[in-house]
């Protein structure tokens, strides 16, 4: 507790916050009531524009207030008060016997093509919950434009030269691998290959490990594109049960080892596992890599959300506990599509011993990367302001996540199940037993709202009473109304079963 003395010691705009966190403490100012606009808070307290605008960003810094667009600004509702009324999702039978089925394998490009044309087909949308990306406000286009325009001035003949072989940049390759010491993986500069963002690395891995007819492991739910990728190339995607705490179940993966002879690879999200967001604990990632390499597997890591997490820890991924070099089973993916410049497509991956048939792979699809987007990256990942864009990524996230999960406490119907996750794009939840995600998709999309049903996350059907929805977006209005439509079209379904 600051003492008078003190207080008259602080900038004006911290005397004002204290003055403004003491209301809230003491219940003058209760969650969800409205502060003065910043026009009366000029008027009120006689200070300048850019006074007033400290005070409110200090609360908002300090999680006591949250601004909502066009609105203004009100006292946050503490998300912890909002999510104890909805019970976590339930755990999965990680232990039950996987009895595949190669029929069940088949189809997933064509169910999710026509989930999305149908979302094509029904025209603007007024509120899109169902892509897991930020929104364009969210990033530093003015900053991104300074850096392009810097390298431009220096190299002004890049758009007509030719890119050369190697077709990875040597600059990018130094870059990637200096980033990667900072969260405990040792790759040589060598060893880095771009990539036309985190899909294709994903995709080249798949097609250096296996051949049409191999089995993949992945986790169930699991992003679409993947199982996507796993069915184009002819091979067969064998669903491992996840935690929704702790993600791939590795008991599960040890009996498909055991029953399963065409297992050729594995592939993880280990940060903010999409779409459930889990996170898995340090203990399974190196047991998980032991055990691929005890059984000759390829383990494809897919790391793209690793910087989205909330933590002071540094997070290591699978591959830190991998074998150096060539001699490593962890192909390691990652892109930053989703956290810096979505424009600019700039994945990178890291191969271990399949390095040079990537290289081969990838020459022969796309032939050689552009010069632009690695220097560009490059130069990105050496700023400092690489690392303070996603602080302040981080932070707009979180308050769009918890404004997004107190929206489904207040609007959703009883037997909602959810859990929060430290960080990310998206929130998955267990719709009541009524409810059918397909259905909702249909009837939302009807009303320009755009959702991600549980059934686009596996091909077994398991999830046909899941959902996945973005909080990308800046939480206006709209999307809160957007929110209470969902809750009443859910109950039309319940109240008709």
């Amino acid at each position: 507790m600051l003492k008078p003395l003190d207080i008259e010691t602080l900038p004006i705009y911290r005397r004002l916050a204290y003055f403004y966190e003491q209301a809230i403490a003491s219940g003058s100012l209760k969650p969800g009531m409205k502060l003065p606009s910043v026009r009366e808070l000029r008027q009120r307290h006689r200070v300048s524009l850019s006074t007033a605008l400290q005070v409110l960003r200090s609360l908002e810094d300090a999680r006591l207030v949250e601004a909502r667009e066009r609105v203004g600004y009100f006292v946050r509702v503490p998300v912890e008060q909002a999510m104890a009324a909805l019970p976590a999702v339930r755990e999965p039978d990680l232990r039950k016997p996987l009895k595949p089925d190669v029929q069940a394998f088949a189809g997933v490009n064509e169910r999710i093509s026509v989930i999305l044309e149908k979302a094509r087909l029904a025209g603007p949308l007024r509120v899109d919950l169902g892509s897991a990306m930020p929104a364009p406000s969210l990033f530093d286009t003015a900053a991104l434009n300074r850096l392009a325009t810097g390298l431009l001035r220096e190299q002004p003949d890049i758009w007509v030269h030719g890119p050369s072989a190697p077709s990875t940049h040597v600059l990018f390759q130094e870059v990637m691998a200096r980033h990667a010491l900072g969260f405990g993986v040792s790759i040589a500069p060598r060893h880095v290959s771009a990539t036309l963002g985190n899909s294709e690395a994903v995709n080249l891995a798949l097609e250096a490990v296996a051949q049409p007819g191999d089995v993949v492991a992945v986790e169930s739910p699991t992003f679409h594109g993947i199982l996507q990728a796993i069915e184009v190339q002819g091979m067969r995607a064998l669903e491992i049960p996840c935690s929704p705490q702790t993600g791939l179940s590795l008991e599960a993966l040890e009996l498909a080892i055991r029953t399963e002879p065409r297992l050729k690879a594995v592939v993880v999200v280990p940060h903010l596992q999409m779409p459930m967001g889990c996170m898995m604990p340090d203990a399974h990632k190196q047991r998980l890599v032991r055990l691929c390499a005890d059984h000759g597997l390829a383990l494809i890591e897919d790391d793209i959300y690793r910087e989205f997490v909330e933590t002071d820890q540094v997070l290591r991924p699978a591959k830190a506990w991998d074998a150096v070099g060539e001699e490593g089973c962890v192909i390691y993916c990652a892109s930053l599509s989703k956290s810096f410049a979505p424009g600019l497509r700039q994945g990178w991956m890291s191969a271990g011993r399949w390095h040079a048939r990537v290289q081969m792979f990838k020459f022969a699809r796309t032939r050689n990367m552009q010069t632009w987007s690695q220097l560009l990256a490059a130069r990105i990942l050496d700023s400092p302001a690489y690392e303070r864009h996603l602080r302040r990524l981080r932070t707009a996230l979180r308050v769009q996540r918890e404004q997004a999960a107190q929206a489904i406490a207040r609007h959703f119907p009883q037997g909602t199940r959810f859990s929060l996750p430290p960080g990310g794009l998206s929130l998955w939840m267990e719709l009541p037993p009524q409810v059918s995600s397909s259905r909702l998709y249909d009837d939302a999309l009807a009303r320009g709202i755009r959702v991600a049903p549980g059934p686009m996350f596996s091909n077994t059907g398991q999830y046909e009473h899941f959902l996945r929805l973005s909080c990308g977006l800046p939480f206006t209005p709209e999307v809160e109304h957007a929110y209470r439509e969902l809750g009443g079209l859910m109950r039309k379904q319940m109240d008709a079963a």
